[in-house]
């Protein structure tokens, strides 16, 4: 088995690979407005009732129409799913890790299409788009090699006259919930993590993005994954979603998304229903308030901080759970400093159509996005100085000008709220101790960084800055899989580590197994 290496991002400086984009985003225009199936079961199953995929970029351009599940499709589902399961899970591990292997050998071959997708669908400018096509091929190889090494099971102590065995087996039918930020990676993670373990899963993605995820399954069927293992049944959350959530059947939820919905299906997956004989498991990853922490200007690089910032808070509009939405830096000459050099990049940042390949900052998903994130940004102009942005337009797509707010109270609602968009409040710290109290002052506890050059400094925020991914001397975004196992801590959700060693377990069951000779 090859070792496990991080699926390299396309060099779009190269005149080739520029073609290559542009030739894919052709095939992709000339592919919208389709109509897409649920599958279960692999049975393709056309409903009257649709969701429409619109691209935030050209609010009236059609990506797709997906057939919308409802709760007798939905029961359909979970039966084929636990009814294959007890085929599923008896295949051999490696097997199941082959499928995924191949799945990411198609993914590589078909990466600028896909990402074309993603520019479309979820208006992801090239070079995010790209990276989130990545990061589906990284789950998919990681988490095969992780398999085959969890099939082995695990050494434990021997005694005379007996055989001790520990091995893993899976849990069974999951209900995987994806989000519309990364439509292809984590849907693709949340998916095979499930799927390589031995379960059949139920996967509802995101109503924004549903037709990637569409994609996604033609590539498992084409890799080999048989009928009902994984069943394609977008719909409503609180239709289907609920329903799921509560069934009896289902053994675990893989949620992704808001603080809000994770907290609503935890409650729910805790309720006991009629005919129910285990206590369901939850993997949820919810939202974040991260902050970048600048040391002083005798103990950080200031550039650094500066393009630190911007490129975490902006970067695909700061529709990310670990995007930068505050800043908080040591003194009045590094805050001074800090404060001017992120209003000037960030008015330097491109917005526009992600079809362009010069568009750094996209429209924001969709019209309640783009009311949320608006009604943020002129609840800052009370709360903050302006110093960039401010301006937004809906009339073609749903475009937000990068906004930063200076001179931010730490407890103001800019600054504990999660905006989800491109909106960056920036406050200044006395000292490093307080940089540290004020970073730890919301319910989240997901990414930070900090931009030091003092030891001491880094050791403290080391011990005491209280995130699942903490990272030194650069952003706060773009963990990768298999080196940065990515989840946060509070309210950020359980702490799931994606794309790390133990993310697996979470969706299998160990087991026991002594003999005495």
């Amino acid at each position: 088995m090859i070792p496990y290496k991080h699926e390299p991002l396309t060099d779009f400086s190269i005149e080739e690979n520029r073609q290559k984009y542009l030739d894919a985003l052709k095939k992709v225009e000339s592919e919208l407005g389709k109509d897409y199936p649920l599958i279960v079961g692999g049975e393709r199953i056309t409903t009257e009732d649709k969701i429409v995929s619109y691209n935030p970029a050209n609010k009236t351009e059609v990506v797709g129409r997906v057939s919308k599940a409802n709760k007798e499709i939905a029961e359909k589902a979970m039966q084929v799913a636990d009814q294959t399961f007890n085929t599923w899970k008896k295949v051999d591990p490696v097997i199941r890790a082959e499928i995924l292997f191949k799945a990411a050998a198609i993914v590589r071959r078909r990466k600028f299409e896909l990402s074309a997708w993603l520019t479309k669908e979820a208006a992801k400018p090239w070079a995010q788009a790209d990276a989130d096509i990545a990061e589906g091929i990284d789950f998919l190889e990681y988490y095969g090699r992780q398999m085959l090494e969890l099939a082995k099971g695990k050494p434990v102590e021997e005694l005379p006259g007996t055989i001790n065995k520990y091995v893993y087996i899976p849990l069974g039918v999951g209900v995987v919930i994806s989000p519309w930020n990364f439509p292809f990676a984590i849907m693709v993670g949340t998916t095979v993590a499930a799927m390589v373990t031995g379960n059949t899963v139920l996967l509802k993605p995101a109503s924004a993005t549903p037709v990637i995820a569409y994609k996604f399954m033609e590539i498992l069927e084409e890799a080999g994954m048989p009928p009902g293992v994984v069943n394609y049944i977008p719909g409503s959350g609180a239709e289907v979603g609920d329903y799921l959530v509560d069934h009896p059947r289902t053994r675990f939820i893989s949620f992704t998304g808001s603080r809000e919905v994770g907290v609503r299906i935890n409650e729910r997956a805790a309720i006991i229903h009629e005919g129910q004989i285990w206590i369901k498991r939850v993997i949820a990853e919810m939202g974040g308030k991260d902050a970048i922490v600048v040391d002083d200007a005798e103990n950080a690089d200031l550039e650094l901080a500066a393009q630190s910032i911007v490129a975490s808070a902006f970067g695909f509009s700061g529709q990310k759970c670990s995007a930068c939405s505050r800043a908080i830096i040591v003194g009045d000459e590094a805050y001074n400093k800090v404060v001017e050099r992120v209003a000037e990049l960030t008015n330097e940042l491109v917005v526009g159509d992600p079809a362009n390949p010069e568009t750094y900052v996209n429209p924001v998903i969709d019209a309640g996005a783009f009311k949320k994130i608006t009604e943020y940004i002129e609840i800052g102009k009370k709360e903050g100085r302006l110093v960039a942005g401010g301006q937004y337009d809906d009339s073609k797509g749903y475009f937000i000008h990068p906004t930063v707010f200076a001179d931010v109270d730490p407890n103001a609602r800019i600054m504990q709220e999660e905006i989800f968009g491109p909106v960056l409040a920036m406050t200044k710290a006395k000292d490093f101790d307080e940089a540290l109290e004020i970073a730890n002052n919301t319910v989240y506890g997901l990414t930070g960084a900090v931009i030091s050059n003092n030891r001491f400094h880094l050791q403290k925020a080391a011990e005491d800055f209280h995130v699942g991914n903490l990272y030194f001397n650069r952003g706060c975004t773009a963990a990768i899989v298999g080196y940065q196992p990515f989840g946060g801590f509070n309210m950020s959700g359980t702490d799931s580590k994606a794309g790390g060693p133990d993310y697996l377990l979470l969706h299998m069951q160990a087991k026991s197994i002594s003999e005495t000779l």
